[in-house]
């Protein structure tokens, strides 16, 4: 029989109202509690507690063993509160613990354990609420307790080590270097009287090593980390695997080694400290208290790893993990701002490396978030103001929006205030703070801000002395501040200054260091500026030697390789002017071309490198130093090739990089296209011409020859079967292969191409390498632009007959073939037979209004679309309805058919699934455009986002037509206008309302709402399955509404569902001061009826759509209630 049983039985011979009651009754509870402790079965606390509050109930008011009841009550539940986190539990825990601390006066035997014990309830509801003067009275409390156990007593080394930990958590709220001091004598004293055979040695191990690693924290002395980390490895070897505390040693382990990472940098400690924080991981299961925590760190650990190997998986898991931490942080919890940090510093730097601007987006908004909740004197709060400022001000560097560095300027002058003389971060902030003066210079050229500038730089300098990290960077951007001062003439600094320091710099950056290419480029920009002001040749030679050294760091495929190429060419030309040695000339011309070929057009330094590089061609015409007959003064044979080979590589930088060469049939890559052109009669004209026109007329003639000679057909078809791939037709000629499926049908195309005297021609069978993915990425990413860019695109029917119309052609419903009609200029249909469509002999057939009417009826879309297409945003929602009836083979291929499209980026990622696919695009169709109208859809919402439908094809029910003039007749010709300010407050609102945002599957709509009253089931098919419901809304008319599932209970409660109409201020056109026109307008558009959305309210402020059968079309009960409208930002799901 165990202890409870035993004591179970004790009470039984004790029945109600017998002598010993209360003692049998305690003693069952006591028993039941040391059950608890060793199995963790929460009905033997549940029933101790209620065992206790029964003795309570025998024991009144001064009874001589009340203060026991007291006392046991307590602690069974602050045991209940840790295993379970009831706060009520916790509370009565204090109430019952002072309760029997009043009744144990001085002088009581056990007023220590009770002092001890509404102690340590104190300090855990510190923890809780982070109240101060709960944590205080603990420390009182602990000190009284630890009078009472002197040197000797049994208990004295839990008072020690409890006092410890208060003290150090009053350190962390407040900073007292003393209560740290203290924690650590106190923890070595404890730790002294638990011997390594006492039960609670590895707490006071595992205790004492936080107190160090605090310690080091403040004072960076590595003798604490590594005493800390010593303790908490022995620590580790008591709690074996099994052992409940292991979790807390493998994490607290692993933060020592992170932090003698960050100061020592020894790899091998960042990756322990990743495997043993992975360890605690998978001991702290969901529901675990520390989980929160364990993700976070290792998060935390995980971003270290990306920052020194730049592995993204690393950075994609700690995002992950971080967000997994916050939604177990929620509102309220006080680490929860950390979490928005760290996440947030996170997604800033895969913004940093990848360039999506939803990461810098959501970066910014979480760190808002941290920031509100860091309010002033919270420790963190300089750290949100600092990192805040930085995310903004690259966000200027995005979208260029004055307003984003405007606020960065504000929050870094707010946090340098918090981050005085001495700071350890003061420097970042003057750092960061310079730059954002630096670029609002640049941006409005206000000479005080170019000024603050130099001098914050100036003396974060002073903070960061040579050997500092930053002191090679902080030297690299004072100069260039400098410069801009030089060369404006607003500043008066000698250049003297800015070329010393950069000099100084280098010497400390050896040739590997990651900053000595930069360092180089602006010393190369100061040596020409001071030659251009002085006239020292010395000075441009050590800048040719420096852009030599510099482009020697920057080998092909470098990034900057290009920057470097044009800084030597630059060098160079100047040398030629001030000494016209030929060779120099030649070389910058070389350099500049490469330098040229490493951009493309649109790139933001292409304009300035190709003006360069035309300009050193006209220098070396005029100088007249090439070696040419007095017959062709103008240029060299030599350099004609060079340049018009340049041209050539430009303008086929915009075209496929394969194609097929019409005469031969033959595949050409890039290499053999040149050779094709450069063994042509088109180029040696060109070369004849060019000795004999000026240099004007020589550009024009090359480029107009060049263009002419390159143009390019594509072909636009239905794929079949034995369609020809890339290794069917590399190194054979088309001609000479089979005429069988797709091989005849692409000798065809290519014939026709020929025949019209075109020489290149394109197919997407052969002309692209499918097996790599890079490459099928760039074609999907280009394809439109060269369908554009195209002389001619063929497309052939292979379901039509010669005499038969094409309007039931299956070209018709492929996806692929919708941007194939209506990106190119040029079209030229023709049927299964290849006879041109109709016999139509012109030369492109969408200028035939008989083809042109039956394109319109064949696609939906009107002929101005067919004729004059632009990629864009505009009109979104009929853009989906054009491809809403069509099909592709690969089904995700459907989303990226429309790409090119709607002008959008984005990864081509074979194997999601085409919903996944499809709500990728129009996640960046509203991020981008706002347009609102791609929610009008009905049937199945997807899985991915419940205001997207799950596949394309539920675009096709058309949108309620709108009517405004119909609708302004409806007001009456009685109307008079209002003008009231509650319509003026109306219209401000709906014209001022914010765009839509989608972040982290996160809508933010704003939306004209109204909420349901009442929701009446009319008909019910469950086979159908179909639902039809009667709804009344507040300020609508009564509507009825087709749903495929059917409501749930508490939907149908009022106030759970909202009919939405979802707003966008162009709605109401162009932007005007409110008058009796635009007041007509106004109230025209919001009386006509509109398409609605069904919201039914979640937890935490949220939304979710519920996918209707049919359109929801909702109307205003009248003008009254379109006078109360307004307008909120709604978070959907």
């Amino acid at each position: 029989m165990d202890d409870v049983s035993h004591k179970r039985a004790d009470l039984e011979s004790c029945p109600p109202g017998s002598n010993g009651r209360d003692v049998a009754l305690f003693n069952l509870a006591a028993a039941l509690r040391n059950r608890f402790m060793k199995g963790g079965k929460f009905c033997d606390l549940d029933e101790a507690i209620i065992l206790l509050r029964d003795v309570l109930g025998l024991r009144p008011s001064g009874h001589p063993d009340r203060s026991s009841s007291l006392h046991g009550i307590a602690l069974c539940l602050s045991n209940r509160y840790n295993s379970q986190g009831a706060a009520a539990d916790l509370e009565e825990a204090v109430t019952f613990g002072r309760a029997a601390l009043e009744l144990r006066l001085p002088g009581h035997p056990h007023r220590a354990v009770s002092l001890y014990n509404l102690a340590c309830d104190l300090r855990t509801r510190f923890q809780k609420h982070a109240r101060m003067y709960d944590l205080e009275e603990a420390i009182e409390l602990h000190r009284a307790a630890l009078e009472l156990r002197p040197s000797g007593h049994r208990d004295r080394s839990s008072s020690l080590d409890r006092l410890a930990l208060c003290l150090s958590n009053r350190y962390d709220s407040q900073g007292a270097v003393a209560d740290l001091e203290e924690a650590v004598t106190l923890g070595r004293a404890a730790l002294a009287l638990r011997l390594p055979w006492h039960p609670d040695h590895p707490v006071c191990l595992n205790n004492l090593a936080c107190h160090l690693r605090r310690r080091f924290q403040k004072h960076t002395r590595v003798c604490d980390l590594e005493e800390a980390i010593g303790l908490h490895r022995v620590a580790l070897e008591l709690r074996p695997s099994g052992h409940p505390d292991r979790s807390s040693s493998l994490h607290q382990l692993a933060l020592c080694l992170s932090n003698r990472f960050d100061s020592q940098g020894a790899v091998a400690d960042l990756e322990e400290a990743i495997t043993l924080g992975r360890a605690a991981l998978e001991l702290r299961l969901p529901g675990h208290p520390g989980r929160a925590v364990s993700l976070s760190n290792l998060a935390c650990d995980l971003r270290t790893s990306f920052k020194k190997h730049t592995r993204m998986y690393d950075l994609q898991e700690a995002i992950e993990l971080h967000r997994v931490a916050l939604e177990l942080r929620p509102l309220g919890h006080p680490d929860r701002s950390s979490s928005l940090h760290r996440l947030a510093l996170c997604l800033s730097n895969r913004y940093d490396s990848q360039g999506i601007v939803a990461d810098l987006e959501e970066a910014v908004t979480l760190e808002r978030a941290a920031l509100d909740l860091r309010l002033p004197g919270h420790p963190g709060r300089a750290l949100s103001l600092y990192s805040l400022a930085c995310y903004l001000r690259r966000r200027f560097q995005k979208h260029a929006r004055m307003d984003d560095l405007e606020d960065a300027i504000e929050l870094h002058r707010a946090a340098l205030e918090l981050r005085p003389s001495r700071h350890r971060d003061r420097s970042s902030s003057l750092r960061e703070l310079a730059l954002c003066l630096s670029n609002r210079y640049d941006s409005q050229g206000a000479f005080a801000d170019l000024e603050a500038a130099i001098v914050l730089r100036y003396a974060a300098l002073e903070l960061c002395p040579p050997g500092h990290p930053h002191h090679g960077l902080l030297v690299d951007r004072l100069t260039v501040d400098i410069r801009k001062g030089f060369q404006n003439r607003t500043l008066v600094h000698n250049l003297e200054d800015p070329i010393g320091l950069r000099r100084a710099a280098l010497e400390l950056f050896p040739s590997e260091h990651p900053d000595r290419s930069s360092l180089l480029h602006s010393l190369i920009l100061c040596l020409l500026d001071r030659y251009d002001r002085q006239r020292v040749a010395g000075d441009l030679k050590e800048a040719i030697t420096l852009g030599r050294a510099a482009l020697v760091l920057n080998p092909p495929s470098h990034p900057s390789r290009a920057s470097a190429l044009h800084d030597l060419a630059w060098c160079l030309a100047k040398h030629f002017r001030h000494q016209p040695i030929a060779a120099d000339l030649d070389e910058a011309i070389l350099l500049q071309l490469e330098a040229l070929q490493l951009l493309t057009p649109g790139d933001s330094n292409y304009s300035e490198y190709r003006r360069c590089f035309v300009t050193y061609l006209q220098m070396k015409i005029n100088s007249r130093v090439a070696n040419v007959s007095p017959s062709a003064p103008n240029v060299a044979h030599f350099d004609v090739n060079q340049v018009i080979r340049g041209f050539a590589l430009e303008i086929l930088k915009m075209m496929p990089t394969r194609l097929l060469y019409t005469l031969t049939g033959l595949l050409c890559n890039r290499d053999a296209q040149i050779s094709q052109f450069m063994g042509s009669q088109q180029y040696n004209q060109l070369l004849s011409s060019c000795r004999t026109c000026t240099p004007d007329q020589r550009t024009t003639l090359i480029h107009t020859t060049i263009s002419r000679y390159f143009q390019f057909v594509m072909f636009s078809h239905r794929w079949g079967v034995n369609e020809p791939l890339l290794r069917d037709a590399e190194g054979h000629s088309i001609y000479g292969m089979s005429t069988e499926g797709g091989f005849g049908k692409l000798q065809a195309f290519c014939l026709r191409a020929c025949e019209q005297n075109y020489l290149w021609a394109w197919s997407d069978t052969c002309c692209i390498d499918k097996d790599s993915s890079a490459e099928l990425q760039e074609a999907i990413g280009s394809m439109f632009g060269w369908y554009r860019r195209s002389a001619l695109t063929i497309v052939h029917l292979s379901d039509v007959a010669s005499t038969s119309s094409f309007g039931s052609s299956e070209w018709f419903r492929r996806g692929w073939t919708l941007q194939e009609l209506l990106a190119p200029q040029t079209v030229q249909f023709y049927t299964q037979d290849w006879s041109l469509y109709k016999n139509l002999s012109c030369s492109n057939h969408k200028t035939d209004v008989s083809v042109m009417e039956e394109l319109e009826k064949a696609t939906g879309v009107e002929s101005r679309s067919l004729l004059d297409f632009s990629p864009g945003m505009d009109d979104a929602r009929s853009r989906l309805q054009w491809a809403s009836l069509r099909c592709t083979t690969r089904p995700e291929d459907i989303a990226y058919s429309l790409f090119g499209i709607f002008g959008i980026h984005l990864p081509v990622l074979y194997g999601e699934s085409a919903e996944k696919a499809l709500a990728r695009l129009l996640v960046e169709i509203i991020s981008q455009s706002g347009d609102i109208s791609i929610l009008d859809w009905v049937g199945e919402a997807s899985s991915f986002h419940s205001c997207f439908p799950a596949h394309i094809a539920l675009y096709q029910t058309l949108p309620l037509p709108q009517s405004p003039d119909t609708d302004e007749q409806s007001l009456g010709e009685s109307w008079k206008p209002l003008l009231s300010p509650a319509l003026r407050k109306l219209y401000h609102s709906l014209t001022e309302s914010p765009l839509p945002q989608f972040i982290n599957r996160r809508l933010t709509l704003p939306s004209i709402t109204h909420g349901v009253t009442a929701v009446w089931l009319k008909e019910a098919d469950p086979s159908a399955p179909s639902y039809k419901y009667k709804i009344q809304a507040s300020g609508l008319k009564s509507l009825e509404i087709t749903l495929s599932d059917k409501l749930e209970d508490a939907a149908m409660k009022r106030g759970a569902l909202q009919l939405v109409r979802p707003w966008h201020s162009n709605l109401l056109g162009p932007s005007a001061e409110l008058d009796a026109t635009t007041e007509k307008q106004l109230l025209s558009t919001l009386g006509r009826p509109y398409s609605a959305l069904l919201l039914v309210q979640l937890p935490h402020n949220e939304h979710k759509r519920i996918a209707s059968s049919t359109l929801i079309t909702a109307e205003s009960a009248d003008l009254e209630s379109i006078l109360q409208i307004k307008v909120s930002a709604l978070n959907v799901v």
